[in-house]
């Protein structure tokens, strides 16, 4: 009763998130198409202060929010962590729809997990049933389940990802989670396709050409990402150090840097959805688009606002994709812009059975699988040469120092 509760209350929450996470980047679409200078104060000022807030009252809702799921379900008793309690959800919930408002490179998906874990666990303390690392892991995959309507994505993230080992405990959990909040969406929300379908191919003689060189750029590039950011987040080199010294200057700064960029190209503001569907579906972006989201995201990541880089990864892998597809016209362009978005988001995520089961599913591209399993293989290979550390597991290292619970909440 439990799981199914929670998993329910996950799929609702889920698909409240989704819509006003739109809504808010369909208002900042407006008012930057009308004004569109004034994000070049609106979005600096909106980064300095969702900073200010998170830190002052929040600060275990900062960044994706996968690296305190993780954290949590190495600890002792979890139900006791801020990392996953309704304050910190509900706080997630509101300054990532904030961080949209203000024009944030980022992704609700990430967020979606910290929520899911939060509400999974509030759940079945409620129910008194005893809580396990199991409980905390199959929350957050059933969030991922609910964000992208990819119930097979959720299960192999929280094995792949979330998870350190395999507990038969687990995968029913997880399978159980994964699926009721699945149908809660599937039933409110419709039948749909994240990204729309994908209606071409790729020849055997133009993978073998095409694959291996975007996979290893793809790769190579998100594992500097990762890299860049696990730096930045450490804060222990002597400029970055000083720089963070003072948090909310800091997030201006990358906030401003987000502005110029979105100002500049109009394209790098919110997830970045519209312009990779629009590659995915045969259209064609400026060869600026990628390197220029890629900047933003990680501005907004560094930045240390409340906001996921799921889908700012997506997007930037679909633009390297596009950037690279008339290098290899021997394929079709979609499937150019399929094997980049893999790619990259494996180097940044390092998740490589998650990221081509999550883009099959937002995609319905089965015909595309072994190229998109041979682009995560090769990219995973280039990334840890570059970034030998997992970036989720980076991020979470600073929360699980963290005590279990604050002194006001005992």
């Amino acid at each position: 009763m439990a799981t199914v509760t929670g998993a329910v209350l996950i799929g609702l929450v889920a698909l409240a998130f989704a819509f006003l996470s739109d809504q808010a980047q369909k208002l900042f679409g407006m008012v930057s198409s009308t004004a569109g200078w004034l994000p070049l104060l609106v979005t600096p000022a909106g980064f300095a202060l969702l900073v200010w807030l998170t830190r002052r009252y929040v600060p275990e809702a900062r960044g994706s929010g996968i690296p305190q799921v993780i954290a949590a379900s190495h600890l002792p008793k979890p139900e006791r962590s801020p990392l996953i309690g309704l304050k910190t959800a509900a706080a997630k919930f509101a300054l990532t729809v904030g961080g949209l408002l203000v024009g944030a490179s980022s992704g609700r998906e990430g967020p979606t997990v910290q929520i899911s874990a939060a509400i999974m666990t509030a759940v079945h303390r409620f129910f008194g049933v005893p809580l396990t690392a199991a409980v905390v892991i199959a929350g957050g995959a059933a969030g991922v389940s609910a964000a992208f309507n990819t119930p097979l994505a959720g299960i192999t993230f929280a094995l792949e990802e979330l998870a350190s080992a395999y507990e038969q405990r687990l995968t029913l959990l997880v399978m159980a989670a994964v699926v009721i909040s699945g149908l809660v969406s599937l039933g409110l929300a419709g039948d749909y396709l994240y990204f729309g379908a994908l209606s071409q191919t790729m020849t055997l003689g133009a993978g073998l050409i095409t694959v291996p060189i975007v996979a290893i750029i793809g790769g190579v590039l998100g594992g500097m990402f990762s890299r860049v950011l696990l730096a930045v987040s450490d804060g222990t080199h002597g400029l970055i150090a000083r720089a963070k010294q003072r948090p909310v200057w800091f997030a201006a700064g990358c906030g401003a840097v987000v502005a110029i960029i979105g100002v500049a190209t109009g394209l790098t503001w919110g997830t970045g959805y519209e312009p990779a569907k629009a590659l995915i579906e045969g259209a064609t972006q400026p060869i600026w688009f990628a390197p220029a989201k890629l900047v933003a995201s990680l501005a907004t990541a560094v930045s240390g606002i409340p906001g996921g880089i799921f889908a700012p990864s997506l997007s930037v892998g679909a633009g390297l994709g596009g950037l690279l597809a008339p290098v290899f016209s021997i394929a079709p362009p979609s499937t150019v812009v399929m094997v980049g978005m893999t790619a990259y988001f494996v180097g940044v995520v390092r998740a490589p059975l998650t990221s081509v089961v999550i883009i099959m599913e937002m995609t319905n591209s089965h015909e595309m699988l072994l190229a998109l399993i041979t682009a995560a293989i090769l990219a995973e290979g280039a990334a840890s040469l570059v970034c030998p550390e997992r970036l989720y597991h980076g991020l979470a290292r600073p929360f699980r120092r963290q005590p279990t619970e604050r002194e006001g909440d005992k």
